[in-house]
């Protein structure tokens, strides 16, 4: 699998940094930030299972992906411990309209190899946001505590972008997946300026 893929180095290489006030809102409503945490943790494991049963004849993605279906229904368990722990309850499943927007710049036409890098960069850039959020709670928030519990979810979320970025460009040559990559940043970029800033919500 290739080892220099496109802003593997430049892990934050998305092109609008979340909102400060962000961290300070989503300091405040703890409990609802873990919630929206741990649903995001379980729908990275469940999108990983579909992707698996979608294309089950690619073999190096089904077997890069089967771990990470583990690692992510992981996280959401430790997620739901902390929750547990500080006697809060895990609340209603929200409506991601961060997801959901990403969803609806997905290819519906075109080629079936279209369509696939337009699920994997969904994933790269979900993970990649995924990221900056929580480099943003482990340098940002007051509870030391809660810096280093979202630092080590910052580590894993960058090894899950490169990840995806990778095995785009192992199915897919690489100047397609950088002209559409690019395509998908811009796309972000004008998408998190609509979003409202809430604390209570990861993406």
């Amino acid at each position: 699998m290739a080892t220099d893929s496109i802003d593997v180095k430049n892990i934050l290489g998305l092109k609008l940094p979340s909102d400060p006030r962000w961290v300070d809102l989503a300091g405040m409503e703890l409990e609802d930030i873990l919630t929206d945490h741990a649903y995001c943790e379980q729908k990275a494991a469940t999108t990983c299972i579909s992707l698996i049963q979608r294309y089950s004849d690619k073999e190096e993605m089904v077997a890069a992906l089967s771990p990470i279906v583990t690692e992510e229904w992981g996280h959401f368990r430790i997620v739901l411990a902390e929750l547990k722990k500080r006697k809060l309850q895990l609340g209603k499943q929200r409506k991601d309209e961060y997801v959901n927007k990403l969803l609806e710049f997905q290819k519906k036409d075109g080629s079936v190899e279209d369509r696939f890098l337009d699920r994997l960069l969904t994933m790269a850039l979900i993970e990649a946001r995924s990221c900056e959020r929580f480099k943003r709670l482990s340098e940002g928030l007051n509870d030391a505590y809660m810096r280093n519990f979202y630092r080590k979810f910052m580590e894993s979320e960058a090894g899950h972008y490169t990840l995806f970025i990778n095995l785009s460009e192992l199915y897919l040559p690489k100047e397609k997946v950088r002209k559409r990559w690019n395509e998908w940043l811009k796309y972000e970029k004008e998408l998190m300026k609509t979003i409202e800033v809430r604390g209570d919500r990861i993406h």
